[in-house]
């Protein structure tokens, strides 16, 4: 995947706003900026002009709110020490408190978790919670590190960030390569630190120390509620439609688990070591899921054929889950992709010049802002548990859930319908709306 910086990326000029400062173009992105967060930008600007938003408000919305980079001094096992660089972003308070995952991952950018921070806010913002958007991240590779230097380094993160985060401030979760036992560190730290136990400083924590029942599905089942309501209105039947998903992680063998209990067959699968084809009798994701605690990858599962990647989301098929990482669908290979709906678990998966492409060929993009908003809504629910010391039943929080996710939906849908316009634009379009509206009520201080 090409990341910000990369050689083989095309870049436009940045524009330059009112005060002198640059930011990213407006208007198509070239073939092809792969920039994170020009892309949120691109997206962003594609919904200001829809709802005709003056100049200066587009400058205060698309603007991360505030930007913290640390140095992160870890002491290693072998007794030395490594600084580790870790970042975190609020791109709005707004609508409530900022919300979003952390991730640790050895090509983390700064552009990169502002683009993540922005679409916090949309995608908050879309299905109705009181949140704003935020996003962490550190520069470091799990899979290299000990359990003992993973925590130290996140303690001594958290202590870096904790005076910007806070029940009432900013909500962290998990995100890619980070987990449960990641939150547990940060609730810890930040408690000691507070004086007091906080159980509402993160979501996504283990069900002993405050966690919600149903959050670890929670991203996955979300998704399946809006490929349930899409296959609904494109009157495709789910039990025994094709499903293909790219990362077989925590959305994506989770999303492949529940769409396969309603019948759908799953075709093929990959993790980051490739993928496993099974066009005919197709793959029991639980054998997968087996397969790759054991292995540490599907690849090698039996009664299946390797696939790459890049295949993977060019196979025919009726839902294809993009639930890796960003810039897997571009304009390098929209025209190839196959699939009659694209439903992103992933944040970012598809480039705007790929979303054109898409709509143009008939094929039906359930935007990340939606169809991955699952997750953030379930941790809603975890925080106002928490807040309270009032703790749901699992099926409690599945079908808030599931009644949130199918109204967002038509929300999305009335838009889309409203403006002539494909999913993910009309997602912005309620989402940037709603943001707009209570800037604009709220007012500028001072």
């Amino acid at each position: 995947m090409a990341r910000s910086g990369s050689k083989n990326v095309t870049r436009m000029p940045a524009r330059r706003s009112q005060s002198g400062s640059s930011s990213a173009p407006t208007g198509p992105v070239a073939v092809e900026d792969l920039n994170p967060f020009h892309i949120a930008q691109n997206q962003f600007d594609t919904a200001a002009q829809y709802l005709k938003l003056k100049p200066w408000l587009r400058e205060i919305l698309i603007r991360p709110k505030r930007q913290l980079i640390v140095s992160i001094p870890t002491r290693m096992d072998d007794g030395g020490y490594k600084v580790f660089e870790g970042y975190r972003v609020q791109h709005s308070i707004a609508r409530g408190p900022a919300k979003g995952g952390i991730r640790f991952h050895p090509t983390v950018t700064l552009d990169e978790v502002k683009a993540l921070a922005c679409w916090m806010t949309w995608k908050c913002a879309t299905v109705g919670i009181p949140f704003g958007g935020a996003k962490g991240g550190v520069v470091c590779n799990p899979k290299e590190m000990s359990l003992g230097e993973l925590e130290r380094m996140t303690r001594r993160y958290t202590s870096e960030i904790s005076f910007i985060i806070g029940p009432e401030r900013d909500i962290p979760a998990p995100d890619v390569y980070t987990d449960a036992q990641t939150m547990a560190w940060i609730m810890d730290t930040y408690s000691m630190n507070a004086g007091a136990t906080a159980l509402g400083v993160v979501t996504g924590k283990p069900l002993s120390v405050g966690g919600s029942l149903g959050r670890h599905e929670a991203t996955a089942r979300g998704c399946s509620y809006i490929i349930r309501e899409a296959c609904k209105e494109m009157r495709i039947n789910l039990r025994g439609a094709t499903v293909a998903v790219q990362g077989y992680g925590n959305a994506g063998s989770i999303a492949a688990r529940l769409l396969h209990a309603m019948g759908a067959r799953i075709i093929a699968v990959s993790d980051s070591r490739g993928g496993i084809l099974n066009t005919n009798a197709g793959i029991v994701p639980e054998r997968a899921e087996e397969r790759k605690r054991k292995r540490g990858t599907v690849v090698g599962l039996p009664e299946t054929e390797k696939i790459s990647n890049a295949d993977l989301l060019t196979l025919p098929c009726d839902i294809l889950i993009p639930a890796a990482l960003e810039n897997q669908i571009t304009v390098q290979n929209a025209h190839a992709i196959r699939a009659r709906i694209v439903a992103e678990a992933a944040n970012g998966p598809t480039t705007p010049a790929a979303d054109r492409v898409l709509f143009k060929n008939g094929i039906k993009v359930l935007p990340d802002i939606l169809a991955n908003a699952g997750g953030v809504t379930v941790s809603y629910f975890e925080w106002v548990q928490g807040l309270q010391s009032f703790f749901w039943t699992e099926d409690e929080v599945n079908k808030k859930l599931e009644s949130i996710m199918i109204r967002a939906y038509a929300e999305v849908q009335k838009r889309a319908r409203e403006f002539n316009v494909d999913m993910r634009t009309a997602a912005y379009i309620l989402a940037v709306g709603r943001v707009a509206e209570t800037t604009l009520t709220r007012g500028i201080y001072p």
